[in-house]
């Protein structure tokens, strides 16, 4: 039976994330959203690991549920780090999201890595090490660990990225390149764009949250139909056998675009490629996003696209609806009424015919088949500013 799994997430112990974010709520989260699996996020950072090992148990191999009201939630033990080290003489900062099999695993991972770093500090440690570094350490300490690296376009912290990353995986990886079976998105990003790029063919794409908050979880996400267990969901993505991806429109991405967010400028790449690079306000570099480092790495056109679905997350369809801010009480009071009604809320996004949802909300109906017919305005985020997608809300529901 298919399901979802958003595996990229963190915990309160993460810079940036909410403080409410512990194990329970991510759980509930979960069960609103429609994810049977989420990831752990942050199991280097010993408090958090606690946490995991203390509220957490192992219900089918290598899938963890809540001890206490155990639920349809299955966590998947999962990190982030980010590493900062010297390549060819250019700093290189890059984002690797880390599945782990086992808690036993994960001890022997933290253990290798406190002798060196300190990872109290954030849920995302920082760690002076090589990609290729790392992943040999990760694997021999077992080979089931997946290696995944994290939002690859992105400008700043990234593998592909264009102020500090490489110009392919191999670059980066070297000799441990034929480990690696699969790449993210990032919010900026889609599958098309990635498979512009010849050498990025034989990895998966998964496309994953990103959560600094548990209600953000699921904003992407990637369906499975595969065994419910970890090495099920491995062997899914080493195959490449998933059945598609949820998408964010990349436009909304907070580095779609080129840009400075202080000057109030954003570019699309031809427009960069004019200025050569420099912003017409201060004279600076600009910021290069997502499109236009994809489009700099690409050598063929957009082909053999693995199955996704945009999606915008429900709340902010019914922001658009009601003309209130996503956090309203009126937005939230709606929002709840129709998890109640029509179930979670990828269930009511992808899968309820326009006809079902009309019958509790016709103009939520309206809504969702104009995003499933990608009938949006976009207009492109650029240097850290989110962008905007409007539905089209003109047409009646015709299902």
């Amino acid at each position: 039976m298919p399901f979802f799994a958003d595996f990229h997430v963190h915990s309160r112990y993460s810079r940036g994330t909410s403080p409410a974010l512990d194990l329970n709520e991510l759980d509930r989260w979960a069960k609103i959203k429609g994810l049977t699996v989420v990831g752990s996020g942050d199991f280097t950072h010993p408090l958090w690991f606690q946490s995991i090992k203390k509220s957490l148990t192992e219900t089918v191999p290598g899938l963890f549920c809540l001890k206490k009201n155990r639920s349809t939630v299955h966590f998947i033990l999962s990190s982030e780090v980010s590493l900062i080290f010297k390549k060819d003489g250019r700093v290189r900062k890059v984002h690797l999201l880390i599945l782990a099999p086992s808690l036993d695993a994960v001890e022997k991972i933290n253990a290798s890595l406190g002798r060196r770093f300190n990872l109290r500090a954030d849920g995302r440690p920082i760690l002076g090490a090589a990609v290729r570094d790392l992943s040999a350490e990760m694997l021999a300490i077992d080979d089931r660990v997946m290696i995944i690296p994290a939002h690859i376009w992105t400008p700043w912290f990234s593998l592909l990225g264009s102020r500090s990353g490489f110009d392919s995986l191999e670059e980066c990886f070297e000799d441990y390149s034929p480990y690696i079976h699969a790449v993210e998105t990032g919010l900026s990003a889609d599958p098309p764009m990635l498979s512009k790029v010849t050498s990025l063919k034989r990895y998966t794409i998964l496309s994953n949250s990103d959560a600094h908050s548990a209600p953000n979880l699921g904003r992407e996400a990637n369906e499975f139909e595969c065994p419910l267990r970890y090495d099920g969901i491995a062997q899914a993505i080493r195959s490449g056998k998933i059945v598609r991806t949820i998408e964010f429109f990349p436009e909304e991405g907070k580095y779609h675009y080129d840009g400075h967010r202080l000057c109030g400028v954003s570019l699309p790449p031809a427009e960069t490629r004019k200025l050569g690079g420099i912003c017409p306000a201060c004279g600076k570099p600009l910021t290069l996003g997502v499109l236009y480092r994809a489009d700099e790495l690409a050598d063929r056109k957009a082909e053999g696209m693995v199955p996704f679905s945009y999606q915008i997350p429900l709340k902010q369809i019914l922001s658009q609806i009601m003309k209130s801010g996503e956090n309203s009480k009126k937005v939230s009071r709606h929002y709840f009424s129709l998890i109640d009604r029509l179930g979670p809320e990828f269930n009511i996004l992808q899968d309820l015919t326009i006809r079902e949802i009309s019958k509790t909300d016709e103009r939520l109906a309206v809504a969702i088949q104009a995003m499933r017919e990608n009938r949006v305005r976009r207009v492109p985020g650029y240097d850290g500013v989110y962008g905007k997608i409007v539905l089209d809300l003109s047409l009646a529901p015709t299902d």
